[in-house]
């Protein structure tokens, strides 16, 4: 299983890949953390009729896409980065950007 710092409701930015550029909180975490899914971030994809769906036809799904490409936005830079730190203040273990030592949402 993969480690990461990085949790359901995050607020992230699309750092690589198709979707580049484009930010919204994490919806979905796969169990051996290594896909995200993220809110408005949808690729189109061909369904064939079946029961359940009886329509068929081009349907958006959510994308899933490899951890390494988001990065959490900055709350001081409202940039994307991937260096996450901990820190101890009033007995809570938190989370911090190493960049700018402010702490995340």
């Amino acid at each position: 299983m993969a480690k990461t710092k990085l949790k359901k409701g995050d607020l992230v930015k699309v750092i690589a890949g198709a979707h580049k550029g484009e930010q919204g909180p994490i919806t979905w975490i796969s169990k051996d953390k290594k896909f995200v899914s993220v809110q408005g971030i949808e690729i189109l994809k061909h369904v064939k009729p079946s029961n359940s769906e009886p329509d068929g036809g081009i349907k958006p799904i959510p994308a899933k896409m490899n951890i390494s490409n988001v990065g959490m936005l900055d709350p001081k830079r409202k940039e994307a980065t991937t260096r996450i730190g901990y820190e101890i203040r009033d007995g809570k273990k938190i989370r911090i950007s190493r960049k700018t030592n402010h702490e995340f949402k």
